[in-house]
């Protein structure tokens, strides 16, 4: 009876949030190549929205818009991931912006500042911002798939599981709900306006007062500072 009970949940968490799936895709779409269908990440995300349904804990402290967006954008880099159409210097990149991350806040104790970020890879702050967009377009971030050469989901992490099992995990669904509640404010809030009301980036900048473009840039170093923090989860941490 319980079991039964705990189904219709899920399945009431899946009919709220069928849109969220819709609008993530067509966010996504904006950004890439002709060649990706918008019935196939609509597809992936919903798989992304069972499985994020099946394993949210509302103990854990992230909401579950939140939880279940970045699970449904996971599944859709990981769709569009298959398909092989994004340079391998571009994942490079996005892993050596991760591990800047990780080595700052570990030194300062301190959220990674985009100036100190910028500084600790040789690169301008104008070039850092570019791959913050780069990131929060989604090209190649997935939660879930955080080792760079993972080309398939059956390449195990750090803790011996594949990206499926360790979702699953508790260990990982708690550090996942927490790098995401200890995102500095204003990427915190950027985070909730897109995943959890579903604005887009041009209507959390007109509530911010800044450009689009900042909030595309806050949104992805959000993206890539939870990559960094959960960097234990990647077989190279």
């Amino acid at each position: 009876m319980y079991a039964e009970v705990e189904n219709l949940g899920e399945n009431d968490q899946i009919v709220r949030h069928a849109s969220l799936v819709k609008r993530i895709a067509y966010h996504l779409l904006n950004r890439l190549p002709p060649t990706v269908q918008i019935d196939d990440l609509i597809q992936a995300g919903m798989v992304g929205l069972l499985e994020a349904a099946s394993n949210f804990d509302p103990e854990m402290g992230a909401s579950f818009e939140t939880f279940a967006g970045i699970r449904i954008r996971g599944s859709m880099i990981d769709e569009i991931r298959r398909s092989d159409w994004t340079p391998r210097s571009v994942h490079r990149k996005f892993r050596s912006v991760s591990e800047a991350i990780r080595r700052i806040e570990n030194e300062t104790g301190e959220d990674a500042r985009d100036v100190d970020v910028a500084a600790a890879l040789g690169i301008s702050l104008s070039e850092y911002h570019q791959i913050l967009i780069d990131s929060s377009s989604a090209r190649i971030y997935s939660i879930d798939s955080l080792e760079e050469n993972a080309q398939d989901s059956s390449i195990p992490s750090a803790s011996g599981q594949t990206p499926e099992e360790a979702f699953s995990d508790d260990e990982y669904q708690r550090q996942l709900a927490e790098s995401i509640r200890l995102l500095p404010d204003k990427e915190q809030l950027v985070m909730s306006l897109y995943y959890d009301d579903e604005l887009n980036f041009r209507e959390i900048g007109e509530i911010l007062e800044v450009t689009e473009s900042r909030i595309c840039q806050l949104h992805g170093q959000a993206l890539l500072r939870i990559k960094a923090r959960m960097s234990e989860w990647s077989a190279g941490a």
